[in-house]
């Protein structure tokens, strides 16, 4: 299973790609909703890698501007590395490639975040840029909705303070 976990086959959510009209393919047909290989991922709908680049390359634009977020990060000279991680982690997360586990292992997001204080105020700093961010690269209405819930939430779990 290439690395993934039993999870992982169900999952990111994907959205199930409308059925072609298979009444036209000839007498006594029926017609056959959607079956798994018509399912796709968000990873797929969004557009790839390049759309999550994109949305995260916009995001950190807007920390680097941003003293809220900026006294979190070690390195406030350099979001690169930043970028790159949560650019994988995004990718990964809706469906793309493994590369983010392949190489830092389990993402462990509550974990990772501990050493920092995050609070309502960066939490609210933080979705108001990952926001601010989508509506920038215009994902479809389905993708954008799917990832606003998914922000939402991991927002609010990694509160700290």
């Amino acid at each position: 299973m290439s690395g993934r976990s039993a999870r992982a086959r169900f999952w990111p959510p994907a959205f199930a790609v409308p059925p072609r009209d298979r009444r036209a393919e000839g007498p006594g047909d029926a017609y056959t909703p959607a079956t798994m290989t018509d399912v796709k991922t968000v990873f797929d709908a969004a557009g790839g890698m390049p759309f999550f680049e994109s949305l995260v390359g916009a995001f950190y634009e807007l920390v680097a501007a941003d003293a809220v977020l900026l006294r979190l990060y070690l390195d406030k000279d350099d979001l690169g590395p930043a970028t790159r991680r949560l650019t994988l982690f995004m990718a990964q997360y809706w469906g793309g490639p493994t590369t983010y586990s392949d190489e830092r292992g389990h993402p462990r997001l509550r974990a990772r975040h501990f050493p920092f204080e995050i609070g309502g105020d960066e939490r609210d700093h933080w979705l108001a840029a990952m926001r601010a961010a989508l509506a920038k690269v215009q994902p479809t209405p389905e993708v954008a909705a799917e990832i606003e819930r998914y922000i939402d939430s991991a927002a609010e779990a990694l509160r700290n303070k």
